[in-house]
């Protein structure tokens, strides 16, 4: 396919698409406006990027045999998986997302910023479900994820669905998990407080209300020796809402049990 005679061809059909509506009776206007068209001025020029590509690190195989990664990570963690397919295929990791899971055995916080689509998520994804594997589900709440809109929170559901669900029979996840943004009915959210997930997926509005409202206070019980504190998308806490989160991490190390935490942030853009 030659890309650059394909958007020549779309050029000219919506120009003579705009064409078809603008009638203008002064000749001066209409010169002027005819002219801008030849012009180009409402369509840029040809744009030719090239998508970056990441070093490589490994596979999620090899970290399980170096004992980096709990075994069951190797069953969870494949790629492809669908209704039909519940095995997929041994999923590669970049060298950031190797790099960040490293950090997380070492206990350390980290910040990871890298461009879209470069598999941020799984970057945290990957050592909060080995570090729930290794301690064991049903332990309490150990990791919370806090993102700046629920439409991230309901993508990343989705994903955990497919990883942590697919290739196990129904109710028999190795790592449950839950969402709490303020969407969830009644039913749901009294399901959490008698039965806490592994993971809470939540935005940091809840998350506030979460620490203040004393009919979630078994919520934050359950959290208690919470081992990570996630913030997705970093960079959209500026001004004084980045004052407002700071404090709000501040308050869940002390709400949840201080300095053990690992904390996470992720951004494209920092």
């Amino acid at each position: 396919m030659d890309v650059f005679a394909l958007r020549d061809k779309l050029v000219e059909d919506y120009s003579e698409y705009t064409q078809s509506f603008i009638k203008i009776s002064d000749r001066y206007i209409k010169k002027a406006v005819d002219d801008a068209l030849r012009q180009g001025k409402l369509w840029p020029e040809p744009l030719l990027q090239l998508n970056p590509t990441f070093f490589p690190g490994g596979g999620i195989d090899d970290l399980v045999r170096d004992g980096t990664l709990h075994s069951e990570c190797a069953k969870i963690f494949r790629i492809g998986k669908t209704e039909k397919d519940h095995i997929g295929k041994p999923l590669v990791l970049h060298a950031h997302q190797t790099e960040a899971i490293r950090k997380a055995k070492e206990n350390r916080s980290y910040v990871l910023t890298s461009g879209t689509g470069s598999g941020k998520s799984l970057a945290y994804i990957i050592p909060i479900v080995d570090h729930v594997l290794r301690r064991g589900s049903g332990q309490g709440i150990q990791a919370i994820v806090v993102y700046p809109m629920n439409a991230l929170a309901n993508s990343q559901i989705e994903e955990l669905e497919k990883f942590l669900m697919r290739g196990y029979p129904e109710d028999q996840s190795p790592v449950s998990f839950a969402r709490y943004t303020g969407q969830e009915k009644m039913e749901e959210r009294e399901a959490m407080r008698i039965s806490p997930p592994d993971i809470l997926l939540t935005n940091y509005m809840m998350l506030e209300l979460l620490l203040t409202r004393s009919e979630d206070r078994a919520l934050v019980n359950a959290a208690q020796g919470l081992r990570f504190l996630v913030f997705d998308e970093l960079h959209t806490y500026r001004g004084r809402q980045g004052a407002d989160v700071a404090l709000l991490i501040r308050r869940c190390r002390n709400a949840f049990g201080g300095h053990d935490i690992i904390c996470v942030g992720t951004s494209a853009t920092m």
